[in-house]
């Protein structure tokens, strides 16, 4: 991993279980960063159970499983470039907020889809 350190991905309740992420995932989002030219924020990453409650998480979250990233994004331009790079890559599940990028590799959901909150 060139552009990410697995604390960027900790659930703020559980130092150091940013390890818990999937590779693949990392992997990809490494990549992605690589296209995209600059740095990227993880709001989100590896989340614990109680941290997904407290947050607002749906008990299915692919958070729980290491599997999922929210990344900081929060004007037009760079969530046109972001976007881009992280579909280069081969995520098929994103989600778009005002201020974050949601990305998931959760086999067991629907694949191929975008939405917004």
């Amino acid at each position: 991993m060139k552009y990410f350190k697995y604390e960027e991905f900790d659930s703020p309740d559980e130092p150091g279980s940013g390890s818990k992420m999937n590779d693949e995932i990392v992997n990809m989002l490494d990549a992605a960063r690589k296209i995209y030219g600059k740095s990227m924020k993880i709001n989100s990453g590896y989340r614990t159970i109680s941290h997904n409650k407290k947050v607002g998480g749906v008990s299915s979250s692919s958070h729980i499983k290491g599997l999922a990233a929210d990344i900081a994004c929060s004007n037009s331009v760079d969530r046109f470039k972001m976007l881009s790079a992280l579909k280069q890559v081969g995520f098929k599940r994103i989600g778009v907020a005002g201020t974050f990028i949601h990305v998931d590799i959760d086999k067991n959901k629907t694949q191929n889809v975008i939405w917004t909150y």
